[in-house]
């Protein structure tokens, strides 16, 4: 199974927290955005779906339930891989009326893009759907069913594409993603198969006591890993995209 050793795919979904978690996945996006801008890797959000809060303020980001978005730089897969995981953040509630603390998770999810599967998809267990891309975007955004959807129907995996400009460039791309969560799903049953020590994330784990990260603004201000005991006493640098120690 072949990778593409300059291309990665970021995932990001909104975990437990309700509208702030979806705003802290924003902020994430931002985080890694803002860090590939740094470092001059391409950063290209492929698709986004938006939570159900407005804007904090014109200009400033809506909160998202999950986003998908390609990462163009060299040896970048080896470089973020080791940002998978669960990450908390804990601050004054912008949406609580009595400015209460709160505590939010996402997980991030690093993958690898794959060119060469070792397996091939019957096009029969696949359903496409098309849709109206959302957000700001081009001529196209709310005017054409450019979006495309695909679901893996036996696994249940589901991917969609908006960034492109035509409904044929943007199910290309959603092919692609497909093969690469589908080759991690068989790798990770390989892994299962060899050894059962290895620790499992299940969709409702993205909550207290899973995150490999801690961003606390409230009621002192620290980052830090959980894994290497790497902290940080300015957060809103590392909001901002600096995250070389914490990756390195």
């Amino acid at each position: 199974m072949q990778q593409v050793a300059n291309k990665t795919l970021l995932y990001i979904y909104s975990g437990a927290g309700g509208v702030d978690a979806q705003d802290w996945a924003s902020m994430l996006l931002r985080m890694y955005h803002r860090f590939c801008q740094k470092q001059g890797f391409d950063f290209k959000i492929l698709h986004q779906s938006f939570g159900e809060q407005k804007a904090k303020a014109r200009g400033s980001p809506r909160g998202i339930k999950n986003a998908v978005a390609e990462i163009t730089g060299n040896n970048i897969y080896d470089l973020l891989k080791s940002e998978s995981g669960v990450h908390r953040l804990v601050r004054i509630s912008p949406f609580s009326a009595k400015s209460l603390r709160h505590t939010s998770f996402a997980l991030v999810e690093i993958m690898p893009v794959i060119t060469t599967p070792e397996f091939r998809i019957n096009p029969n267990e696949l359903r496409i759907d098309t849709f109206r891309s959302s957000g700001p975007g081009g001529q196209n955004v709310n005017k054409l069913e450019t979006a495309v959807r695909v679901t893996h129907v036996p696994t249940g995996i589901s991917v969609s594409v908006q960034s492109e400009r035509s409904q044929a460039q943007n199910k290309d791309k959603a092919m692609q993603l497909l093969y690469s969560r589908l080759a991690q799903k068989l790798e990770q049953a390989k892994i299962q198969e060899l050894s059962d020590l290895k620790p499992e994330l299940k969709s409702g784990s993205v909550e207290w006591g899973s995150q490999i990260r801690s961003y606390v603004l409230h009621p002192y201000q620290m980052v830090k890993d959980h894994r290497t005991g790497v902290k940080s006493l300015q957060p809103d640098k590392v909001l901002d995209g600096e995250l070389d120690k914490f990756i390195k």
